[in-house]
């Protein structure tokens, strides 16, 4: 490596610039480039212009060329004084000749290719300064399209959380509709199940307590239509408008429920009353409500709840109506057993526990004109009002053949063939069986009818087999046969109907082996009351369970002494 120096003592400005000049020129022949001399030169100026106002200074300027290392090199400026600065400048290019002074008469040249570096300077920040701006505003551009994009995203997911926001109410709404539509269909089955008015009055508090209501006040309209006791006024106004209302503090809006003010008996909950009834207001349901105030949802299924519950009240009150009716017509027409010497009688007639199976089962016992006695059980099928007409109308279609004096198996068929005739859609089963004074048989002929069952004076039970016949009134010719039954003195002959020993767990043949066993169970002083012995049968026979069916039981009972009169 090359090296060569010189040093200056800068007494004023002119020496300052010149030299300023020199070193302007070396570096833009070393080829470094115009930014880099540029700023090197500024630095200089400002040293140099600082350096004169504290008196003489001394700049050293070495160039040191690279040699066989290559073709560059470096150029060091010392400037010793109080405030000494040094500054090296790499070069691409090697300096032409030796270094010369401040003196040299190329400084002119120097200065004005400094100026044209300056200027082309100048031109290369200006270039830069409009590439800037471009950039600046290529950058703002950018910047609002972001901002407009953030924007677009903040309104895409505003409306995505609105959306998710109305597809969960919508949710929210279909499962609470499809929860009150549940709760609707299980009450509707609940109330709809029972045909007992104090029933289903009793079901509906533990349908809706505590879940649609704190508490639950029901009450039925007296035949005066005034409600019994103190009353709320809305329940009141409830009972006599047959508008559904609402007490409370503030109005509930509720649709399809009338406002008015609170309640003094509920003045911390609001009410609301609900009129009771399908055709006319039999009473009304009121209800506290469980929190603050009613839903609206809940009530339309309230309102809807209350009108299932009039209908069903409606029904059960027909139904009880019907029932009543058809119990008192069966029993108007059951016949006062006859005081016949040399024959005991007792009977029991046992309307069924549930449903509109009345009105079917008969029993009937009378004399006829040569002294003989005829008992007599049957059943018509169906029930209600219908089944007790059609009963009369057998009950007295039987007694008229017998006064004619035909036998049972003649009154058996003169019936079949009328019933077939006048009632094509409807059938019987009936039993007769006749005991004549001084005979100790018995003769009986069936009609599709459970076979009787008859106990000895020893205590031995048997079933009366033979060939029933077909029930009165199947579309067929038939002609009914008569049977003779030895029946000793003191004996006890059991007439009844299929309610007694049939049911819906067992067959009819597992209900005739408990009545075996009931008759066979008779105690010595049930022997000697009869009534005693009927109740006693009875109460084996229904002990484990209601009966779904009319039941008439018939005992006949020879006199020990009936053999010798």
């Amino acid at each position: 490596m090359t090296a060569a120096s010189d040093s200056w003592t800068i007494a004023s400005a002119a020496d300052a610039a010149r030299v300023r000049a020199l070193l302007a020129r070396l570096t833009a022949d070393a080829g470094v480039p115009a930014f880099d001399r540029a700023r090197f030169l500024a630095a200089l100026g400002s040293r140099l212009r600082r350096g004169l106002g504290e008196g003489r200074t001394k700049l050293t300027v070495s160039a040191e060329s690279a040699g066989a290392a290559g073709p560059g090199g470096a150029l060091r400026v010392v400037l010793d004084g109080p405030e000494p600065w040094q500054h090296t400048l790499a070069w691409p290019a090697p300096v032409a000749g030796p270094l010369t002074g401040p003196g040299d008469p190329g400084l002119a040249e120097a200065l004005l290719d400094a100026d044209e570096a300056a200027a082309g300077l100048l031109a290369h920040l200006d270039e830069t300064e409009e590439l800037v701006r471009f950039h600046r505003e290529e950058l703002h551009q950018t910047n609002q399209g972001v901002l407009a994009l953030h924007a677009e995203l903040e309104a895409a997911a505003l409306a995505q959380r609105e959306h998710l926001e109305a597809e969960r109410a919508a949710r929210a709404e279909a499962e609470n509709a499809r929860r009150l539509l549940t709760f609707l269909a299980d009450a509707s089955a609940v109330l709809n199940a029972s045909l007992d008015h104090e029933d289903i009055l009793r079901r509906l508090p533990g349908l809706l307590v505590p879940e649609y209501a704190r508490h639950v006040d029901i009450w039925l309209v007296d035949d005066e239509g005034t409600p019994p006791g103190a009353r709320a006024a809305a329940t009141v106004t409830a009972a006599r408008t047959g508008r559904p209302q609402h007490a409370g503090v503030h109005p509930g809006g509720l649709p399809g429920v009338d406002d008015l003010p609170a309640s003094a008996l509920s003045p911390d909950r609001p009410l609301l009353c609900l009129p009771l009834g399908a055709r006319t207001v039999r009473g009304v349901l009121t209800l506290a409500a469980p929190g603050d105030r009613f839903d609206a949802d809940t009530t339309v299924m309230l309102l809807e709840l209350a009108r299932r519950a009039g209908i069903a009240l409606d029904n059960a009150r027909a139904y009880e109506q019907h029932r009543d009716v058809a119990e008192a017509l069966q029993r108007a027409q059951l016949t006062e057993l006859p005081d016949t010497a040399g024959l005991a009688l007792a009977a029991r007639y046992l309307p069924a526990t549930h449903g509109l199976n009345i009105g079917g089962d008969w029993y009937d016992a009378f004399s006829q004109p040569d002294g003989s006695v005829l008992t007599v059980i049957g059943d018509v099928t169906g029930h209600g009002l219908r089944a007790a007409v059609i009963m009369g109308q057998l009950r007295t279609a039987l007694r008229a053949y017998a006064v004619e004096g035909n036998g049972p198996a003649r009154i058996l068929t003169l019936l079949h063939r009328m019933l077939r005739h006048q009632e094509p859609e409807l059938y019987a089963t009936c039993a007769i069986a006749r005991f004549t004074p001084g005979e100790p048989g018995v003769v009986w002929a069936a009609a599709g009818h459970p076979p009787a069952v008859a106990r000895g004076p020893g205590g031995e039970v048997r079933v009366l087999e033979a060939r029933p016949g077909i029930m009165l009134g199947v579309p067929m010719p038939y002609e009914y046969e008569e049977y003779t039954l030895e029946l000793p003195a003191g004996s006890t002959l059991a007439l009844y109907t299929d309610g007694l020993v049939e049911r819906r767990s067992a067959g009819i043949d597992a209900g005739i082996d408990r009545l075996v066993r009931a008759m066979g169970a008779l105690g010595p002083l049930e022997l000697e009351d009869l009534d005693a012995a009927a109740d006693s049968v009875l109460k084996p026979m229904l002990h484990d369970s209601e009966h779904d069916d009319d039941i008439c039981l018939l005992l006949c009972r020879t006199a020990e002494d009936a053999a010798q009169e």
